[in-house]
């Protein structure tokens, strides 16, 4: 199985329109002159573009190859998934949202030093960087690897294709360039997973053939209710569970948040997050598909079994070339349906990565850098990490076995990040010390479980066959479900206890696991530190902070009669376009249940700004 040249230039095509759309960025509008309109898009998107942008981050080229290959092995019950996707998307659209886009951030980590200090803003900007930086060069290699198995395409070839092309539409067009080839590469995404499933199910004697071998395959999956949480897939595990893997993603992962921020008004920021709900179970379905259409095929007999492939990721790739053997033109649609997963995840690293050093670590330190300074220089670091990202492809190619141990961390550190901003949101009396103390030990507790896990499986597989030891689907960007082949096996084993048990722990409820690390961790730290906060809200009587912080003054403090100080409201001249934007976006419910950084402490003045 080899491509055509008709492969080949499909394949091409893609990166040819993926870079031309870059350019097309840096020449026109402002030409990328300012940061607002590098890191940000000038605060102009509308709400589609930005819809797409994120299904696209969040569909990853892991995904593609991944879904699939879950559903044909272990049956549709990873569809359940698609249940915490209404939470997952309508928390942040409420919570987090309206939080970051009234106080007019770049970076969502600003948002840790106003509510706490900049030491924590900091912890977590190193911690999202880790984050990500291991992510990218997974995310780049493993496709190009499984490609160059399947069907001899050249594997570096392939990693410098898409990471330079990535880098160069990045570094030039800023995050407009991000955005619109993101929408580009979506509808490559759909037009080659459909013509998948199309063909296949053709080939296999239509849907209700497929349909009714999945059935006799007992491939399809009913409601499992069952509460272990040491089981890899149930109702609870994938609908609850999923929950937080969706909030360490869309609620406060930078590369999400900073498409909300990119939006016109915190209307179209908050729509985006509705209209991306269908747009993911239509994905979600599609991967489903295409595994059921693939049992359809091969059976209980497949590939990986009979020795074609090695690993059940290059099981897709192996299915695709084998239904388009005779269709050329139609493998390279998939290939390239694969390779925009990766370009849209690895660029809206860069960007975000680049977004993060700048406003977090470089303009605290250099506060009268020019503007012309500090787009070059954001420049750059777009670039630079580019460049690390194939530094990284390069790391992941000598890992081995350890690429698994690597790629299971990673994907445990969104949620201490999730805890830490719950922590300061939702718990008034948290301060910084609990803050820090908290998502050390949320770290902590991943890297534990994470180790634990893996070599508690790699010591099982001496007497145990794995069932699968590469990549299962990443359904969640910053989340990847590879935890799970530490977590399976092929015969029936006595229920593990002690800590055996927490390495057992199901892999969807590692989020919701150290999220709470932190928060309850958190929380003792700040009531044993006794750092109690002397500011109050007159109305509620809730403290708000803990310490000066700074944002846009708006309102005066006063005292009570007791000496406490609280925010009053002061008159104050806004423009009219504003103030009836955010009268249209107040949310009670939300004013009196979330810690927002609304005062600030100046020459003995308590100021507050009006969210």
């Amino acid at each position: 199985m080899h491509f055509t040249t008709v492969d080949y230039v499909i394949f091409a095509l893609l990166l040819v329109a993926s870079a031309g759309i870059g350019l097309f960025y840096a020449f026109s509008g402002g030409r990328q002159r300012t940061t607002q309109e590098f890191l940000m898009a000038d605060r102009s998107m509308s709400c589609l573009p930005v819809s797409l942008s994120l299904l696209a981050t969040f569909q990853s080229a892991v995904a593609i190859l991944g879904a699939p290959s879950e559903v044909y092995t272990f049956g549709t019950q990873y569809w359940f998934l698609g249940c915490s996707y209404f939470l997952g998307l309508l928390i942040p659209a409420h919570v987090f949202i309206p939080v970051f886009y009234r106080l007019r951030l770049s970076s969502a980590y600003e948002y840790l030093e106003l509510r706490f200090n900049k030491t924590v803003r900091i912890c977590g900007t190193v911690t999202f960087i880790f984050q990500m930086i291991i992510y990218m060069g997974v995310v780049l290699y493993a496709p190009a690897l499984a490609l160059n198995a399947v069907t001899g395409f050249d594997l570096w070839g392939a990693v410098l294709a898409m990471g330079l092309v990535s880098t160069l539409y990045t570094a030039l067009g800023g995050l407009k360039a991000v955005i619109w080839t993101d929408v580009f590469q979506t509808v490559v995404m759909f037009a080659g997973q459909l013509a998948v499933i199309v063909v296949g199910a053709s080939q296999a004697g239509g849907m209700a053939e497929v349909w009714r071998k999945a059935i006799n395959g007992s491939r399809i999956a009913g409601l499992d209710l069952n509460p272990n949480p040491l089981e890899r897939h149930t109702f609870w595990t994938l609908g609850v569970g999923g929950v937080f893997l969706m909030l360490a993603l869309y609620g406060v992962n930078q590369a999400q948040v900073q498409r909300y921020l990119s939006s016109r008004t915190e209307k179209e920021a908050i729509m985006s997050c509705y209209v991306v709900f269908p747009c993911q179970q239509i994905v979600l379905s599609l991967g489903c598909l295409m595994g059921l259409v693939m049992f359809a095929r091969y059976g209980e007999d497949s590939p990986l079994d009979k020795g074609y492939v090695k690993t059940n990721d290059q099981m897709v790739l192996y299915f695709v070339m084998d239904v388009f053997k005779d269709l050329p033109g139609l493998a390279g649609l998939f290939v390239a349906c694969l390779f925009s997963g990766a370009l849209s995840t690895i660029s809206s690293a860069f960007n975000s990565l680049a977004t993060v050093t700048m406003e977090d670590l470089i303009k605290p330190h250099f506060p009268n850098m020019t503007e012309s300074k500090a787009t070059m220089l954001s420049k750059g670091l777009a670039l630079a990490y580019g460049l690390v990202c194939l530094a990284m492809a390069y790391i992941a190619s000598l890992m081995g076995s350890v690429l698994q141990a690597a790629f299971s961390i990673f994907g445990m550190v969104g949620g201490p990040l999730l805890g830490l901003f719950c922590l300061g949101m939702f718990f008034p009396w948290a301060n910084p010390i609990g803050a820090v103390v908290g998502l050390a030990a949320g770290l902590a507790m991943a890297f534990w479980i994470g180790i634990g896990s893996f070599v508690m499986r790699m010591s099982n597989t001496a007497t145990v066959p794995p069932l699968n030891t590469t990549a299962l689907p990443l359904f969640d960007n910053m989340t990847t479900t590879v935890m799970t082949t530490l977590l399976s096996t092929t015969t029936a084993k006595p229920r593990p206890t002690g800590v055996e048990a927490l390495y057992s722990l199901s892999y969807m409820w590692y989020s919701a696991h150290n999220s709470t690390t932190v928060v309850v961790v958190g929380l003792i730290v700040s009531l044993l530190t006794d750092n109690w906060p002397d500011v109050v809200d007159k109305d509620t009587g809730k403290h708000i902070m803990s310490k000066e912080i700074s944002t846009q003054p708006y309102q005066m403090a006063k005292k009570d009669s007791n000496g406490a100080a609280y925010c009053k409201e002061d008159t104050v001249t806004e423009d009219k376009e504003t103030e009836s934007d955010r009268a249209q976006t107040e949310d009670e419910d939300l004013e009196t249940s979330i810690v927002l950084p609304s005062c600030q402490l100046t020459n003995h003045t308590v100021q507050e700004t009006a969210l």
